[in-house]
């Protein structure tokens, strides 16, 4: 028995439960000494062989017994939550789960050994789309935002814990991430951002990442593959390691991020087959269109698109949505405008812009081929990402947020 998946097994029967978003605190039994079940803990019994798809088969038979042991009267559109679920083996627990909306509350309920059930409404269904929840697309919600730690992604985080969600901020500058974390915490005054290391191109770091994630808050319900670089230069001189590199970290490691994340998506939803998640990948409009000089970041981002396609296509019966936002240019980013090693620089010493003189000249250009004259910015982002939130039938796709610089057809 993975107590891991055990964790996120539980986190998903009470997503399922109610409608909801929640987190899930995970405590072994051996990092506690005489550990106590609670009286009112909801029991499931697993053998140590048995797998994950027959422990969540578990779930629903310890509620109705766990549910008139702690009968209460509800009211219509109601539901009665337990607050601690204890993963046993033989009758001995294994693990302690703690389970509240949000992480602080979860972990206030594990340190104070309150496992007491809670009676929560459950999330409106039916024909009739709940305005009332449009507003709260991402509350509670656990997400992932890799590259987190600055430029766009640092903007991603920045929107998802202003809207009420949990976001682990994934960058390999670890500091970085810590300090954005820090900042952010201090002005929600909650625990909404946790900072953790990854180098999206190895496998064993991104297996950890996701381990701890489930370890942490007990599942996830978005993942935003963020991480990309760029290296401008002609395909008749591009050093063959330059090619690499980027194919390295915008298309394998958006493999390896997808594949992790699908893992821990498909084992939340033995679970919670009713609860929809999602893996989102930054592409880009070079993913939708040839970039001059540019061949191998385009041709990456192309790629990506692709795998989001195929992604979408086998994992949708697990109610896993795999959906991509093609950006235009973040003109206003370091990306594009860092004085040494921004893009404008080095589209200028790439002669990839035509008669530009200076780096005035070339984000002339740039933004001279937009309709609506501008850069995209981080708020024209988030507007496509909670679109591909909140919208349960659309997987697939790739969202084009380009200013009218590439159009539908």
């Amino acid at each position: 028995m993975n107590l891991t998946n055990a964790a996120v097994l539980a986190r998903g029967f009470c997503v399922n439960l109610t409608g909801k978003p929640c987190a899930a605190v995970l405590v072994a039994t051996q990092e506690v000494k005489e550990k106590v079940i609670p009286q009112t803990a909801m029991l499931i019994d697993a053998a140590p062989d048995e797998n994950d798809e027959c422990i969540a088969g578990k779930f629903q038979a310890a509620y109705s017994g766990w549910k008139a042991k702690n009968a209460v009267s509800l009211k219509a559109g109601e539901v009665l939550a337990p607050g601690c679920i204890a993963v046993c083996a033989n009758g001995a627990a294994q693990a302690l789960v703690w389970i509240d909306d949000e992480l602080d509350a979860a972990r206030r309920r594990r340190d104070d050994a309150n496992a007491a059930p809670v009676t929560k409404s459950s999330a409106a269904c039916g024909a009739e789309l709940d305005t009332a929840q449009r507003s709260d697309v991402v509350k509670n919600r656990i997400d992932l935002v890799t590259d987190g730690a600055q430029g766009i992604g640092e903007e991603i985080v920045r929107n998802l814990t202003a809207a009420g969600a949990l976001v682990f901020i994934a960058d390999l500058n670890l500091a970085g991430a810590e300090k954005l974390a820090a900042e952010i915490n201090a002005v929600e005054k909650r625990t909404a951002a946790v900072p953790i290391k990854v180098n999206v191109s190895d496998e064993a770091s991104v297996e950890a990442m996701f381990n701890t994630i489930a370890e942490t808050a007990g599942g996830l319900d978005l993942c935003v593959s963020n991480a990309g670089v760029l290296k401008a230069g002609s395909m008749l001189e591009q050093p063959v390691s330059e090619f690499r590199f980027v194919t390295d970290i915008n298309y394998t490691g958006f493999y390896i991020i997808s594949k992790y994340a699908a893992r821990l998506l498909a084992a939340q939803h033995l679970s919670a087959p009713d609860w929809m998640t999602d893996i989102i990948e930054i592409n880009s409009k070079s993913g939708l269109e040839g970039s001059n000089k540019n061949a191998a970041y385009s041709g990456g981002k192309f790629g990506g698109l692709g795998l989001v396609a195929s992604f979408a296509m086998e994992l949708v019966e697990y109610n896993i949505k795999v959906n991509a936002i093609c950006p235009g240019n973040f003109l206003n980013g370091p990306l594009w405008s860092d004085p040494e090693k921004g893009l404008f620089v080095q589209y200028l010493k790439a002669g990839k812009v035509k008669n530009a003189k200076t780096v005035a000249d070339v984000r002339s250009y740039y933004e001279g081929k937009v309709p609506m004259k501008r850069g995209c910015t981080g708020k024209d982002v988030m507007r496509a990402l909670y679109y591909i939130v909140e919208q349960e039938y659309e997987t697939g796709q790739a969202v084009p947020v380009t200013g009218g610089q590439v159009m539908l057809h």
